[in-house]
């Protein structure tokens, strides 16, 4: 029958068709996340080693930092609400800036010192000792600076690496088909992206930081400058008032 001996061809060759795809699909390349990171070159595996680590410590140092500017926020309400300084206990930044403040007030006024420089002696006094808490606050912001300037080009390095080695590979295999360009260029993109990835949030924290602390410093000096203007116009506790300065 000429129906039967125009399906037998058909059938006979449905096998090697039903197969050709199974044979494509056991060579494709893997282009999820993790399969790019395995088929990746040593060196760019090593980029992104390098920007995931950076990356983790970034996000150690802005989580430590949001825990203590939360702690410097509310040791500065403390310091603006203080009242005698002399009677300042703990060990917070409120606490030492008021017992700072304590010391010079109560060795009072210096004969020929006027108030105003009684005051200022009271502030400086102040000052340094929130100097030193804020530089301790800001230490390790620079790892972010620094991985947020470099991270993107470190990553575009790994990227340039990558794309040399697929141009290798296109030189060897004699072949431009996307099957053979394609694994290794997203290879090289996962480095910028991870460079992306580890770049911008560092940024971010660091202007957030530094915000912060500015703010922080600034409330912090309208509190010290209450306090001073409070303390010098008044002698120590069970002190001396201080001798006027001389009549010229």
């Amino acid at each position: 029958m000429p129906g039967a001996e125009s399906v037998a061809p058909i059938a006979a060759g449905a096998p090697p068709m039903a197969g050709a795809p199974v044979e494509s699909l056991a060579h494709a390349p893997d282009l999820s996340i993790l399969g790019l990171v395995l088929q990746a070159g040593p060196v760019v595996q090593g980029v992104m080693a390098a920007l995931v680590l950076a990356s983790i410590v970034c996000w150690a140092i802005m989580i430590e930092k949001a825990i203590l500017l939360g702690q410097l926020q509310r040791e500065v309400r403390r310091l603006a609400d203080a009242g005698d300084p002399a009677a300042a206990n703990g060990e917070g930044l409120a606490a030492r800036v008021q017992r700072a403040a304590a010391r010079e007030w109560a060795e009072g006024r210096d004969h020929g010192e006027s108030r105003g420089e009684y005051r200022e002696r009271i502030e400086r006094a102040m000052r340094e000792t929130l100097a030193g808490t804020l530089r301790r606050a800001q230490t390790g912001t620079a790892f972010l600076a620094t991985t947020g300037a470099v991270g993107p080009f470190v990553g575009l390095f790994g990227t340039v690496w990558g794309i040399m080695g697929s141009f290798q590979g296109i030189a060897q295999a004699h072949d431009t088909s996307l099957a053979v360009v394609a694994p290794g260029i997203a290879e090289a993109l996962l480095a910028t992206a991870i460079g992306l990835f580890a770049a911008i949030p560092a940024v971010i924290g660091y202007n957030r930081i530094a915000r912060r602390v500015a703010g922080l410093r600034a409330d912090a000096l309208a509190a010290i400058a209450a306090t001073g203007a409070r303390l010098s116009g008044r002698p120590p506790r069970g002190g001396v008032a201080a001798t006027p300065r001389a009549a010229e």
